[in-house]
Protein backbone atom coordinates (compact mmCIF):
# COMPACT_ATOMS: atom_id res chain seq x y z
CA UNK A 1 0.00 0.00 0.00
CA UNK A 2 1.42 3.25 -0.89
CA UNK A 3 1.78 6.24 1.32
CA UNK A 4 -0.09 9.70 -0.33
CA UNK A 5 1.71 12.81 0.31
CA UNK A 6 -0.10 15.78 1.45
CA UNK A 7 -0.21 18.25 -1.28
CA UNK A 8 1.04 21.14 1.24
CA UNK A 9 4.10 18.94 2.21
CA UNK A 10 4.80 19.12 -2.00
CA UNK A 11 4.25 22.62 -2.34
CA UNK A 12 6.95 23.39 0.97
CA UNK A 13 9.16 21.39 -0.80
CA UNK A 14 8.35 23.02 -4.13
CA UNK A 15 9.25 26.67 -2.34
CA UNK A 16 12.52 25.59 -0.65
CA UNK A 17 14.07 24.30 -3.69
CA UNK A 18 12.57 27.78 -4.91
CA UNK A 19 14.38 29.51 -2.45
CA UNK A 20 17.24 28.15 -2.50
CA UNK A 21 17.63 27.98 -6.40
CA UNK A 22 16.13 30.87 -7.45
CA UNK A 23 19.05 33.27 -6.60
CA UNK A 24 21.42 30.25 -8.54
CA UNK A 25 18.94 31.07 -11.86
CA UNK A 26 18.58 34.78 -11.49
CA UNK A 27 22.52 35.20 -11.71
CA UNK A 28 23.25 33.16 -14.56
CA UNK A 29 20.41 34.10 -16.50
CA UNK A 30 21.68 38.01 -16.26
CA UNK A 31 24.83 36.69 -16.99
CA UNK A 32 23.61 35.77 -20.24
CA UNK A 33 21.77 38.86 -20.75
CA UNK A 34 22.77 41.18 -24.07
CA UNK A 35 22.17 44.36 -22.54
CA UNK A 36 25.18 46.39 -20.92
CA UNK A 37 23.56 46.88 -17.54
CA UNK A 38 22.56 44.09 -14.93
CA UNK A 39 19.07 43.26 -15.52
CA UNK A 40 17.17 39.95 -15.22
CA UNK A 41 15.04 38.66 -17.10
CA UNK A 42 18.18 38.70 -19.28
CA UNK A 43 17.17 40.61 -22.81
CA UNK A 44 18.21 38.75 -25.52
CA UNK A 45 21.37 36.01 -24.33
CA UNK A 46 24.84 36.57 -25.03
CA UNK A 47 28.06 35.20 -23.79
CA UNK A 48 30.17 37.72 -24.65
CA UNK A 49 30.07 39.00 -20.87
CA UNK A 50 32.28 35.86 -20.08
CA UNK A 51 34.48 37.08 -22.67
CA UNK A 52 34.92 40.43 -20.78
CA UNK A 53 36.36 38.05 -18.04
CA UNK A 54 39.42 37.25 -19.67
CA UNK A 55 39.66 40.11 -22.28
CA UNK A 56 40.28 42.10 -18.11
CA UNK A 57 43.37 41.71 -17.29
CA UNK A 58 42.65 42.23 -13.64
CA UNK A 59 40.45 39.53 -13.79
CA UNK A 60 42.74 37.29 -15.60
CA UNK A 61 45.42 37.83 -13.04
CA UNK A 62 43.02 37.65 -9.70
CA UNK A 63 41.41 34.30 -10.85
CA UNK A 64 45.05 33.10 -10.54
CA UNK A 65 46.30 34.51 -7.33
CA UNK A 66 43.15 33.07 -5.70
CA UNK A 67 43.68 28.93 -7.06
CA UNK A 68 46.99 29.78 -5.56
CA UNK A 69 45.91 30.68 -2.20
CA UNK A 70 42.98 28.03 -2.20
CA UNK A 71 45.49 25.34 -3.13
CA UNK A 72 48.86 26.52 -0.99
CA UNK A 73 46.49 27.61 1.66
CA UNK A 74 44.87 24.34 2.01
CA UNK A 75 47.50 21.94 1.27
CA UNK A 76 49.41 23.68 4.53
CA UNK A 77 46.22 23.38 6.48
CA UNK A 78 46.22 20.34 5.91
CA UNK A 79 49.73 19.76 6.55
CA UNK A 80 49.15 21.59 10.12
CA UNK A 81 45.89 20.53 10.62
CA UNK A 82 46.06 16.72 10.34
CA UNK A 83 48.44 16.01 12.93
CA UNK A 84 46.89 18.35 15.47
CA UNK A 85 43.38 16.53 14.83
CA UNK A 86 45.32 13.33 15.42
CA UNK A 87 47.14 14.75 18.28
CA UNK A 88 44.04 16.02 19.83
CA UNK A 89 42.19 12.79 19.27
CA UNK A 90 45.07 10.23 20.04
CA UNK A 91 45.97 12.23 23.27
CA UNK A 92 42.64 13.78 24.34
CA UNK A 93 43.61 12.43 28.40
CA UNK A 94 46.99 14.19 28.49
CA UNK A 95 46.47 17.24 26.33
CA UNK A 96 43.98 20.52 28.37
CA UNK A 97 40.93 21.17 27.28
CA UNK A 98 41.45 24.42 26.19
CA UNK A 99 43.93 23.37 23.56
CA UNK A 100 40.69 22.06 21.11
CA UNK A 101 38.99 25.37 21.68
CA UNK A 102 42.26 27.45 20.43
CA UNK A 103 42.78 25.93 17.23
CA UNK A 104 38.27 26.87 16.02
CA UNK A 105 39.13 30.34 17.12
CA UNK A 106 39.37 31.79 13.65
CA UNK A 107 35.70 30.01 13.09
CA UNK A 108 34.35 31.89 16.73
CA UNK A 109 36.16 35.02 15.70
CA UNK A 110 34.17 37.46 12.53
CA UNK A 111 36.69 37.44 10.05
CA UNK A 112 36.57 40.72 9.28
CA UNK A 113 38.14 41.38 13.39
CA UNK A 114 41.14 38.22 12.23
CA UNK A 115 41.84 40.47 8.98
CA UNK A 116 42.09 43.71 10.68
CA UNK A 117 44.41 42.12 13.22
CA UNK A 118 46.57 40.14 10.52
CA UNK A 119 46.55 43.88 8.69
CA UNK A 120 48.16 45.29 11.96
CA UNK A 121 50.64 42.33 13.33
CA UNK A 122 51.50 40.56 9.98
CA UNK A 123 51.51 43.21 7.16
CA UNK A 124 52.35 46.59 9.25
CA UNK A 125 54.45 45.44 12.26
CA UNK A 126 55.97 42.34 10.97
CA UNK A 127 56.58 43.83 7.27
CA UNK A 128 56.03 40.48 6.02
CA UNK A 129 54.98 40.76 1.95
CA UNK A 130 51.20 41.32 0.95
CA UNK A 131 51.10 37.47 -1.00
CA UNK A 132 52.67 35.60 2.09
CA UNK A 133 50.53 37.58 4.11
CA UNK A 134 47.71 37.28 1.94
CA UNK A 135 48.43 33.46 2.36
CA UNK A 136 48.79 33.14 5.93
CA UNK A 137 45.15 34.63 5.90
CA UNK A 138 43.66 31.88 4.27
CA UNK A 139 45.84 29.38 5.70
CA UNK A 140 44.55 30.46 9.57
CA UNK A 141 41.04 30.48 8.01
CA UNK A 142 40.65 27.06 6.82
CA UNK A 143 42.65 25.43 9.16
CA UNK A 144 39.55 24.85 12.12
CA UNK A 145 37.58 23.56 9.51
CA UNK A 146 40.53 20.48 8.83
CA UNK A 147 40.88 19.83 12.89
CA UNK A 148 36.77 19.46 13.07
CA UNK A 149 36.36 17.80 9.38
CA UNK A 150 38.98 15.30 10.29
CA UNK A 151 38.57 14.99 14.17
CA UNK A 152 35.19 13.44 12.97
CA UNK A 153 37.16 11.12 11.23
CA UNK A 154 38.92 10.34 14.02
CA UNK A 155 36.51 10.29 16.75
CA UNK A 156 35.23 6.56 14.95
CA UNK A 157 38.96 5.11 14.36
CA UNK A 158 39.82 2.31 17.13
CA UNK A 159 43.50 3.12 17.66
CA UNK A 160 44.11 -0.20 19.27
CA UNK A 161 44.73 -0.91 15.58
CA UNK A 162 47.26 1.32 15.39
CA UNK A 163 49.01 0.01 18.90
CA UNK A 164 48.96 -3.25 17.52
CA UNK A 165 50.72 -2.61 14.64
CA UNK A 166 53.42 -0.55 16.00
CA UNK A 167 53.88 -3.57 18.68
CA UNK A 168 54.49 -5.95 15.77
CA UNK A 169 57.78 -3.57 14.70
CA UNK A 170 55.38 -1.03 12.60
CA UNK A 171 57.54 2.61 12.99
CA UNK A 172 55.28 4.70 14.12
CA UNK A 173 55.36 7.33 11.64
CA UNK A 174 54.78 4.05 8.97
CA UNK A 175 52.04 3.26 10.97
CA UNK A 176 50.74 6.41 11.04
CA UNK A 177 50.15 7.00 6.80
CA UNK A 178 49.72 3.14 6.16
CA UNK A 179 47.41 2.80 8.74
CA UNK A 180 45.68 5.26 10.35
CA UNK A 181 45.74 8.07 7.04
CA UNK A 182 44.01 5.38 4.75
CA UNK A 183 40.95 5.05 7.31
CA UNK A 184 40.28 8.48 7.70
CA UNK A 185 40.45 9.18 3.86
CA UNK A 186 37.34 10.72 3.84
CA UNK A 187 37.62 13.01 6.34
CA UNK A 188 40.79 14.50 4.52
CA UNK A 189 39.08 14.54 1.28
CA UNK A 190 35.68 16.20 3.14
CA UNK A 191 38.42 19.05 4.73
CA UNK A 192 40.22 19.79 1.18
CA UNK A 193 36.86 20.49 -0.56
CA UNK A 194 35.65 22.59 2.46
CA UNK A 195 38.70 24.65 2.44
CA UNK A 196 39.53 24.83 -0.78
CA UNK A 197 35.79 26.59 -1.28
CA UNK A 198 36.04 28.79 2.19
CA UNK A 199 39.10 29.86 0.72
CA UNK A 200 38.57 31.03 -2.93
CA UNK A 201 35.24 32.56 -1.81
CA UNK A 202 36.74 34.74 1.00
CA UNK A 203 36.11 38.31 0.97
CA UNK A 204 36.61 39.62 4.33
CA UNK A 205 40.14 38.11 5.60
CA UNK A 206 41.51 39.25 1.78
CA UNK A 207 39.76 42.20 1.86
CA UNK A 208 42.51 43.89 4.72
CA UNK A 209 45.86 41.77 3.29
CA UNK A 210 45.12 42.80 -1.04
CA UNK A 211 48.04 45.27 -1.78
CA UNK A 212 49.12 46.76 -4.93
CA UNK A 213 49.22 44.12 -7.64
CA UNK A 214 47.95 41.17 -5.39
CA UNK A 215 44.26 40.53 -5.11
CA UNK A 216 41.40 37.71 -5.07
CA UNK A 217 38.76 37.66 -7.30
CA UNK A 218 36.36 38.32 -5.08
CA UNK A 219 37.72 41.33 -4.30
CA UNK A 220 38.40 42.53 -7.83
CA UNK A 221 35.07 41.58 -8.15
CA UNK A 222 33.87 44.07 -5.69
CA UNK A 223 36.44 46.90 -7.08
CA UNK A 224 34.84 46.39 -10.82
CA UNK A 225 31.18 46.87 -9.04
CA UNK A 226 32.63 50.19 -7.67
CA UNK A 227 32.53 51.44 -11.51
CA UNK A 228 31.06 49.26 -13.34
CA UNK A 229 27.19 47.72 -12.74
CA UNK A 230 27.33 45.40 -15.95
CA UNK A 231 26.67 41.68 -16.28
CA UNK A 232 30.03 40.91 -16.21
CA UNK A 233 29.62 40.58 -12.13
CA UNK A 234 27.52 37.83 -13.04
CA UNK A 235 29.41 36.06 -15.28
CA UNK A 236 32.17 35.85 -12.41
CA UNK A 237 29.96 34.83 -9.83
CA UNK A 238 28.66 31.68 -12.18
CA UNK A 239 32.27 30.94 -12.79
CA UNK A 240 32.77 30.83 -9.39
CA UNK A 241 30.00 28.11 -9.02
CA UNK A 242 30.97 26.64 -11.98
CA UNK A 243 34.41 26.21 -10.27
CA UNK A 244 32.63 24.43 -7.05
CA UNK A 245 30.88 22.33 -8.88
CA UNK A 246 33.68 21.03 -10.59
CA UNK A 247 35.86 20.14 -7.65
CA UNK A 248 32.36 18.05 -6.44
CA UNK A 249 31.99 16.40 -10.01
CA UNK A 250 35.71 15.22 -10.00
CA UNK A 251 35.62 14.45 -6.16
CA UNK A 252 32.06 12.25 -7.42
CA UNK A 253 34.15 10.75 -10.00
CA UNK A 254 37.42 9.72 -8.92
CA UNK A 255 36.20 8.43 -4.85
CA UNK A 256 32.36 9.29 -4.92
CA UNK A 257 30.70 11.62 -2.73
CA UNK A 258 28.99 8.68 -0.83
CA UNK A 259 32.68 7.97 0.28
CA UNK A 260 33.33 11.79 1.53
CA UNK A 261 29.40 11.84 3.02
CA UNK A 262 30.66 9.20 5.87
Amino acid sequence: MTTRIHPLLILFTILVYVFLLGPLIIIFGASLSDTTYLTFPPQGLSFRWFQNIWDISAFRRTIVTSLQMAFLGTAIALVIGIPAAYALNRYRISLPAWLSTLFVLPILVPEIVIGFSLLRSVTVQAGVPVWYALLIGHTLLVIPYVIRVVSASLASFDFSIEEAAISLGSPPARTFFTIVLPNIRSGVIAAFILCFITSINDVSVSLFLTGPGVSTLPIQLLAHMEQFFDPTIASVSVVLMLLTILVMIIVERTLGLAIVAK
